[in-house]
């Protein structure tokens, strides 16, 4: 989830359990897990490997979403406290903070945590479970996006659009700026392929 191992390195049980200081049962577990949610492939044979996602698939991933995270904006617009909309707009104003002082890091961890407020605030538990595990499916692709100079002044407004749609109580605008968002993010991947 990290980035800490790269697509398609070998995942060996005996380096995994010295690193991590854990049984090689527990990591041959952890490894079933893994590939249960999408993210390690075993080969016969040949162990399990930190699974490639093509840009085709990020980009598929990236429709679910838009599908999944409209939904769940909709929803946190109809559900919102007047203590959550004071939170919201605090994450837009750190974003904006973010994005004119150049810290790229920043703003992308205040973007991963907008979209998980938004989430949670929604109350939508079965899309929050199906987004999380596809958000770790394609999260090397969202940090190569995040760190492409340019790319927080074109997703700020976005983000910032998502922000006024859900604290207005308003889940059409919701839904639609969602929408938009995931629809600049499937273009900017597609823009990235070979």
């Amino acid at each position: 989830m990290h980035g800490e191992f790269v697509p398609n390195q070998r995942l060996v049980e005996s380096d995994l359990s010295a690193q991590f200081g854990a049984s090689r049962a527990n990591v041959r577990a952890a490894l079933i897990e893994l590939t249960n949610e999408g993210l390690v492939e075993r080969v016969q044979n040949r162990g399990a490997r930190v699974r490639a996602v093509s840009i085709d698939e990020a980009v598929e991933i990236s429709e679910v979403r838009m599908m999944l995270e409209s939904l769940c904006a909709a929803k946190a617009a109809e559900r919102i406290t007047d203590a959550e909309v004071k939170e919201l707009k605090a994450l837009g104003k750190a974003m904006r903070k973010a994005v004119a002082g150049g810290d790229v890091i920043g703003y992308s961890g205040l973007n991963q945590e907008l979209h998980r407020r938004v989430r949670e605030i929604s109350g939508q538990r079965t899309a929050e479970q199906l987004l999380e595990r596809l958000r770790g499916q394609s999260v090397r692709h969202q940090f190569r996006l995040a760190m492409r100079p340019g790319r927080p002044s074109v997703s700020l407004p976005e983000h910032l659009a998502i922000i006024d749609g859900i604290c207005a109580h308003d889940p059409e605008a919701a839904q639609s700026a969602v929408r938009a968002h995931l629809a600049s993010v499937i273009e900017a991947l597609r823009e990235t392929a070979p």
